[in-house]
């Protein structure tokens, strides 16, 4: 009897064929029926797999539509301009912008804030990030006084990292729940309770509720800023994963958080689906807290519209990765039913913009003022007391933080002049301001962790400790 050779996972790979989980099956075939030859090239077909997608030799150029005007801001622009130059040789990139109020985040390659990026039939979950339609909603309250609306508000709204409990959820659309349960992504327990919990909350971190007076007509404005919350973290989640598989297939040199799922696979349209069902999920999020206000103060509203910026929009085979910029083009917004909303800190006007497209701005404009450094940076850099600090930058203002703790990290201070990014929206083309929210005052989480429940209970063991 003829003896074969026994083939192994090295003769495989020197084949030119990658590991993988297929290969102990295909081994057992093999050596089971003592393929060899043109028996064993035939059967080994099936298992060919496309060359390594590579990364782009150059950058694909990008719109710099952002200038450092003094040295904080050149350290700042430099890091966006570096982290962007990564970005763009990402294989399936075809253009890019980093708008005025642009600032890093993550490593080097990671989308900046301000940043859009497009890719061709590809949806990156890393270039959304875990905050899923970040977005802002108006509404006009009319006459209604400022003060009432804000009280009002406050009675209502949920800020911090939890969900609500069950007595005071919000009724749940039927038709939303059915949506989600017929897209894979969605339909599991944990994201089905995020969405029931989460939806009348708001968060922490950036997220508000600002009342203010509009400029031109001097009626009373609620405008709230936050995301998807944890509903939109579970999908985040999911879709990185999913993209990392297709990374290790497709392309092993991409950096992990630029990995993609193809639109054209099941996957690709699923998730597509899911980030529409994201996006539904996020505008009752505005809307109910929003409806609640105007029915404690038994009013009807007199508009109302609203914009997402940290999202992912499509134009045929493009898909435009907005971190952190506001659309301005309505091929982006289906349901578009007004301007576009800019907020830029508590103590400065919430802008209400229009504007067209041009090369550079790819449709699109800044989302807030942004920052120059991290929020670490900016505590340490506070040396003073915090209430002293705040009363000073507040001055005038009705400023609650729900938590009832300052975040100092909030304050005006945190972020670039509000004056640089108007004026570089203005002179790079990114769009018109036709109307303004002055501030009366706001809501914000704060610094919920000072008393959360676990550093309560830390320091209650550690009087008990100091006792003995």
């Amino acid at each position: 009897m003829e003896n074969r050779k026994h083939i192994t996972g090295h003769d495989l790979i020197a084949l030119g064929y990658r590991q993988g989980k297929w290969m102990k099956d295909a081994l057992d075939f093999i050596n089971a029926n003592g393929l060899e030859g043109e028996d064993l090239s035939k059967y080994l077909e099936q298992f060919k797999q496309p060359d390594p997608i590579e990364l782009h030799q150059k950058s694909v150029p990008f719109s710099i539509n952002i200038k450092a005007e003094n040295e904080l801001e050149e350290v700042n622009v430099n890091s966006v301009v570096d982290t962007m130059n990564a970005l763009m040789k990402t294989p399936t990139l075809v253009n890019g912008a980093i708008m005025p109020d642009a600032c890093p985040t993550g490593p080097t390659g990671t989308i900046p804030v301000g940043g859009v990026a497009v890719a061709k039939n590809a949806i990156h979950p890393g270039m959304h990030s875990a905050d899923i339609c970040c977005s802002v909603m108006l509404t006009d309250f009319g006459k209604t006084d400022p003060k009432a609306v804000l009280d009002a508000a406050h009675s209502i709204t949920h800020f911090g990292p939890s969900g609500r409990d069950r007595n005071t959820q919000f009724r749940f659309p039927m038709d939303l729940l059915a949506e989600i349960e017929n897209n894979v992504f969605l339909n599991d327990q944990k994201c089905i309770s995020a969405a029931r919990s989460h939806l009348g909350t708001q968060g922490d971190g950036n997220h508000f509720l600002f009342i203010g007076t509009s400029k031109k007509t001097g009626n009373t404005m609620m405008v709230t800023h936050h995301g998807s919350r944890g509903f939109g973290a579970n999908l985040y989640s999911k879709g990185m994963k999913v993209a990392e598989k297709f990374r290790r297939e497709l392309s092993p040199d991409t950096l992990k958080q630029n990995a993609w799922i193809p639109f054209e696979t099941e996957e690709g349209q699923q998730y597509w689906e899911a980030l529409q069902i994201i996006r539904k999920w996020t505008k009752k999020n505005h809307e109910v807290l929003h409806d609640a206000t105007l029915e404690k103060l038994g009013i009807d509203k007199e508009n109302r519209f609203w914009n997402e910026h940290n999202f992912v929009f499509k134009d045929g085979d493009l898909f435009y990765h907005a971190k952190g910029a506001t659309p301005l083009d309505a091929k982006f917004m289906p349901d578009i039913t007004g301007p576009r909303l800019i907020p830029l800190n508590m103590s400065e006007p919430v802008l209400i913009v229009e504007g067209e497209t041009t090369n550079s701005n790819l449709g699109f404009a800044p989302h807030g003022a942004g920052r120059n450094v991290s929020r670490t940076q900016h505590r340490k850099s506070k040396t003073g007391k915090f209430q002293e600090i705040f009363n000073e930058e507040t001055q005038g203002l009705d400023v609650r933080f729900f938590s009832e703790e300052i975040d100092i990290t909030e304050l005006p201070s945190a972020y670039k002049n509000a004056e640089t990014v108007r004026n570089q929206m203005e002179e790079f083309g990114l769009g018109k301001v036709i109307d303004e929210v002055m501030p009366y005052g706001c809501i914000m989480a704060g610094d919920w962790k000072k008393n959360a429940p676990w550093k309560k209970r830390r320091n209650r063991n550690n009087e008990k400790r100091n006792t003995k």
